[in-house]
C-alpha cells in the first residue's frame, strides 16, 4: 500500500490576504457598530445626542431624526457586507433600512413641517426598496 506524502501548500500570498481580510472585517464591524449606535442614539434620543455629540446650534428635532435614519442605513449596509458578497443586496439592505427610518422620521415629525404627502411618498419608496431587497435575497446566495 503506497502513501501519498504530498503536502498541500497554500497559494502564495494567501496568508497575507487572509490576515488583510480579517482586518478589513474587523474595521467594517467596528464601523457598522459605530453607525448603528450613533443612529439609534440620534434617532431615539436626539436631545441627548445634540447635547453630547453634535453641539451645533440650533437644535432641530427633525434633522436629528433624519441623521439617525441615515446613520442606521449606513450601519445596516456595513453589517450586511460582512454576511453577503452581493453588492446590490448590500446596497439594498442599507438603502431600505435608511428609507424605512426616514419615512418613520417624517411620520413622527409631521407636526413640525414638511408636506402631508412626505410620509406617504417616503413610505412608498421604503416599501419598494424592501420589496427589492427581499426579491434579491431570495435569488442570491450569501
Amino acid at each position: 500500500m503506497s502513501h501519498n506524502n504530498t503536502v498541500q501548500r497554500a497559494e502564495p500570498g494567501s496568508k497575507r490576504r487572509s490576515k488583510a481580510q480579517a482586518t478589513v472585517n474587523v474595521v467594517v464591524g467596528l464601523g457598522a457598530a459605530a453607525f448603528l449606535i450613533g443612529g439609534v442614539w440620534a434617532f431615539f434620543w436626539p436631545e441627548n445626542f445634540y447635547q453630547t455629540v453634535a453641539t451645533f446650534p440650533p437644535f432641530n428635532l427633525h434633522l436629528f431624526h433624519d441623521v439617525g435614519a441615515f446613520q442606521l442605513g449606513i450601519g445596516a449596509a456595513l453589517l450586511a457586507a460582512l454576511f453577503f458578497r452581493d453588492a446590490l443586496l448590500v446596497a439594498l439592505v442599507g438603502g431600505s433600512s435608511g428609507a424605512v427610518m426616514h419615512a418613520i422620521s417624517h411620520l413622527i415629525d409631521r407636526n413640525l413641517g414638511g408636506r402631508a404627502s412626505d410620509p406617504w411618498l417616503l413610505g412608498g419608496l421604503a416599501v419598494l426598496l424592501l420589496l427589492a431587497t427581499f426579491l434579491r435575497l431570495r435569488t442570491t446566495a450569501p
